[in-house]
C-alpha cells in the first residue's frame, strides 16, 4: 500500500493519485489531473488537496466521455477524454471502488453507466451495497 505517518496520510507529497490520458500511437501522456478530494476522509478543513490513492478503473465511452468512481471521496466523475477537464460529477452514498460500466437497452434507446458503491476498507471508505446507474442524455 505505501509508507503512512501516525495520522493515516502518506508520507509523500501528493498528489497520491492521477487519471492520464495516453495517446497508445504515440505512447505518451496526453493529459494527467489529480484524481479525487479529501472531502470524505478528512475532516473540515482540510478538503484542499486533491490527487488521493485510487483503487479502480476508468471506462471511455464512444462519445469521449471517461467515468471513475476510484477514489475515497464518494463521487463519480466524468472527464473529457481528449482534454481530461471534469466535466461532472456526482455523489455516491459511499466510495466507488469499482470500475463502472456502460450499457443500452436497445440500439436506439439510452446509454446508462452503472457504479457499484460498496466502500473499500483500505482506503477508509464505509462499506455499502449500493449499485447505481445513471442515464447519459444529449
Amino acid at each position: 500500500m505505501g509508507l503512512f505517518s501516525p495520522l493515516e496520510v502518506p508520507c509523500t507529497p501528493p498528489p497520491w493519485g492521477t487519471l492520464a490520458g495516453i495517446d497508445l500511437q504515440a505512447g505518451e501522456v496526453v493529459w494527467q489531473v489529480p484524481l479525487g478530494t479529501t472531502r470524505d476522509p478528512a475532516p473540515f478543513p482540510l478538503w484542499f488537496i486533491d490527487g488521493l490513492p485510487n483503487m479502480g478503473g476508468p471506462i471511455t465511452t464512444a462519445s469521449g466521455l471517461t467515468f471513475i468512481a476510484a477514489t475515497s471521496d464518494h463521487f463519480l466523475r466524468a472527464f473529457d477524454s481528449e482534454t481530461g477537464d471534469e466535466l461532472w460529477k456526482g455523489r455516491l452514498p459511499t466510495g466507488g471502488q469499482a470500475t463502472p460500466m456502460t450499457y443500452r437497452t436497445g440500439s436506439e434507446d439510452k446509454q446508462f453507466v452503472v457504479i457499484a458503491a460498496g466502500g473499500r476498507w483500505a482506503l477508509g471508505t464505509p462499506f455499502s451495497d449500493h449499485i447505481i446507474a445513471l442515464a447519459l442524455t444529449t
